[in-house]
């Protein structure tokens, strides 16, 4: 099957399921596995200025949704003649990728009549849902089952390391100017690492409040959207000068919080390590640091 993915979540996934050969579209966003944009085409550009801060980001970010702007270019002909016959996308946030709205009117102009597949989980078992969809939508059945039992038996694991334990209470910023409360399934990623999530809401969106407004917390995880940890590291000075009494964690949101894919559980065990040390092995370098 020819697949287009513009989710870099569903790129990782198809990847994860032993779809990778059958990609022949992604984002300019699609990082993982390493090297994807060298071998396949990128249909799907970014509107947004490079270079900038997150406080320029969050501003350029509102005043093109106030004009109706969007975030993402697709480059439609380049698409429709890579004749895809399943496309994966999202309707779940349209600043963190192309919305399936703009790939149906897309594909409509062309003429085309490919499957389209709109992957939009708000919650674990809804993610590990999406990777056996992906899996049976693209031939892939038997993939897609044996890597959602092995991710649930690692879930399972880090619930029993943590069972019964204190549970600290665990801001998650999800953007730091201003400062964005983590939504959608971040809230119950700390829960199943032995926290308790302040601020958020479990499948809601993330929503940004002033620094005075920010809910008491015992850590602090830095985590801003679609950033690494080097990046995270760095914009926790400001965390650390306003919030000087409260440990901080930094951790790599675009692998392992923010993207719907088989790494959230990775993001699960890191968290689970960084809060429950004593309980839980420490994760690989690179997936969250204490500040």
């Amino acid at each position: 099957m020819r697949i287009a993915s513009l989710l870099p979540a569903a790129t990782e996934i198809a990847a994860a399921v032993g779809l990778v050969d059958d990609l022949v579209a992604v984002t300019f966003e699609c990082d993982h596995p390493a090297g994807i944009r060298d071998r396949v085409p990128v249909v799907v550009d970014t509107a947004l200025p490079e270079g900038l801060t997150p406080g320029e980001i969050d501003a350029v970010v509102r005043d093109r949704a106030a004009r109706g702007l969007p975030m993402y270019q697709v480059d439609a002909p380049a698409l429709g003649a890579l004749r895809p016959e399943l496309i994966l996308t999202q309707d779940l946030c349209r600043v963190c990728a192309l919305p399936a709205g703009a790939v149906t009117d897309a594909l409509a102009l062309l003429g085309s009549d490919a499957d389209v597949l709109s992957v939009d989980p708000h919650s674990v078992d809804e993610v590990l849902a999406a990777i056996a969809e992906i899996g049976h939508r693209g031939g892939a059945p038997g993939q897609a089952d044996a890597l959602v039992a092995g991710l649930r038996a690692r879930l399972a694991a880090v619930a029993a390391a943590v069972a019964g334990r204190a549970r600290p209470r665990v801001l998650v910023l999800e953007w730091t100017d201003p400062p964005f409360l983590a939504g959608h399934w971040v809230p119950e990623l700390v829960r199943r690492a032995g926290g308790e999530p302040v601020g958020g809401v479990d499948a809601g969106r993330s929503t940004s409040v002033g620094w005075p407004d920010l809910p008491a917390a015992d850590v602090v995880v830095v985590a801003p959207c679609g950033y690494g940890l080097d990046d995270a590291l760095a914009q926790t000075a400001a965390v650390r000068h306003l919030l000087p009494d409260v440990p901080v964690l930094a951790m790599d949101s675009a692998a392992y919080v923010v993207r719907a894919g088989p790494r959230l559980v990775d993001g699960i065990e890191a968290l689970a390590g960084a809060l429950h040390p004593d309980a839980v092995a420490a994760p690989p370098p690179g997936r969250i640091a204490r500040v």
